[in-house]
């Protein structure tokens, strides 16, 4: 029995004569060739492709490295233009004074005190740095401007250097920190930033809002808390906040936080009631948890010039003070109040506020704050162009 196939090639064969057999099975096999060639071809195509992608991608190593540079790059460029009134100042007055001469006499010394006084670096710190320069000569000094900012950065350098804490291997857990200071020196939005920065380290913050005379710096904490996802431990206004600060500490150690932030209230200098319970504060934190708080910084308003000085001297008669964080340098020309403020006190610089983001609240670094300010005009435009690019 002949099957379909069968009787339709038999047809096909009696329809088309031998010769247009063979024709029509070369032209197909030709077209299966073409086929095949084309496949091929686009397949080797997309392995180049791919291989072209990966060898594309960027090495895991060196982005790492490449972003940690452009972090810290875009740091230094957030710095100088955050002090860029400071620089400014003093670069025009230092100018000014070697305009026309060579090298400083006693009349441009005295000019030069009253240039660095009125950037607010403090009597005692500004004696300092004249008495230092009378010990060097500037006159075989090809450029006098120069070498006179030379002498003044590493002299400014080593005061820092000598008020340095160094930096303990191992933070104490919870790491206590109660932040003081006058109203109006931006001291809540001070502990947000710096709850902001312990978490970017993956630290697990506390935040606890001590500062119960005023309903607004409670909800304004409670806001920061929010806004980074960070427990803040609140009570109603006029409530006790040495019993808030308890509540914090006993919280932040049985559910093993990394840190805790107490906020107080905004000191009055003259108001010693209010002075004295910080050390009561003090007092129940650290029967809570011996040994805090760890730290007692002081945030205070570089606008507010040499007023900070008698805001760290009255607060250091009641706390002790282990770090000053200065805020918005990049409202002032008298960014010299960081020299002089540390210089006076012996205390260090922790953080500075060079603007509103997040970004411009800033570990201090010793270096890039005395390169910023002594950085000429030229230099800190050709950073900012490296920074764009």
């Amino acid at each position: 029995m002949i099957s379909d196939l069968e009787k339709q090639i038999l047809q096909l064969i009696k329809v088309y004569p031998a010769t247009n057999i063979f024709i029509l099975c070369v032209a197909t096999l030709f077209v299966l060739f073409f086929f095949l060639f084309w496949l091929r071809l686009n397949l080797s195509s997309s392995t180049n492709r791919s291989d072209l992608k990966k060898s594309q991608l960027p090495n895991k190593k060196s982005s790492t490295k490449g972003s940690k540079k452009k972090s810290q790059e875009s740091l230094f460029g957030n710095l100088n233009l955050g002090l860029a009134k400071t620089r400014n100042m003093l670069q025009k007055n230092l100018e000014a004074l070697f305009s026309g001469k060579s090298n400083l006499d006693e009349e441009q010394l005295e000019k030069l005190h009253e240039i660095l006084y009125r950037s607010d670096l403090g009597v005692k710190t500004v004696d300092k740095l004249i008495r230092h320069i009378k010990e060097i000569t500037l006159e075989n000094e090809k450029d006098s401007l120069t070498a006179l900012k030379e002498r003044i950065s590493h002299k400014i350098l080593e005061i820092f250097e000598e008020n340095q804490i160094q930096q303990k291997k191992e933070e104490p857990s919870p790491h206590v920190i109660l932040i003081v200071g006058v109203n109006g020196v931006g001291k809540t939005t001070t502990i947000g930033k710096l709850a902001s920065h312990y978490k970017l380290k993956n630290k697990s913050v506390l935040l606890c809002a001590a500062d119960t005379y005023r309903a607004a710096a409670v909800d304004q904490l409670k806001v920061w808390g929010k806004r980074i996802d960070v427990e803040v431990v609140a009570k109603g206004e006029k409530a006790d906040p040495a019993a808030v600060a308890f509540d914090a500490t006993k919280l932040a150690k049985n559910k093993n936080y990394d840190v805790l932030i107490i906020d107080t209230a905004g000191r009055l200098q003259s108001d010693t009631n209010l002075m004295e319970e910080l050390g009561k504060i003090n007092r129940v934190v650290g029967k809570e948890l011996p040994g805090a708080p760890h730290d007692c910084f002081i945030v205070v308003d570089a606008t507010t010039g040499q007023n900070a000085f008698s805001q760290v001297s009255n607060f250091q008669k009641f706390v002790n003070l282990s770090g000053i964080i200065v805020t918005k340098l990049d409202g002032t020309a008298k960014g010299g109040v960081v020299i002089g403020i540390s210089d006076q006190f012996h205390l260090p610089i922790r953080f500075i506020g060079v603007g509103e983001k997040s970004s411009d609240f800033q570990q201090f670094n010793a270096k890039e704050f005395v390169k910023s300010i002594f950085t000429s005009r030229q230099e800190v435009e050709t950073s900012h162009s490296k920074i764009a690019l």
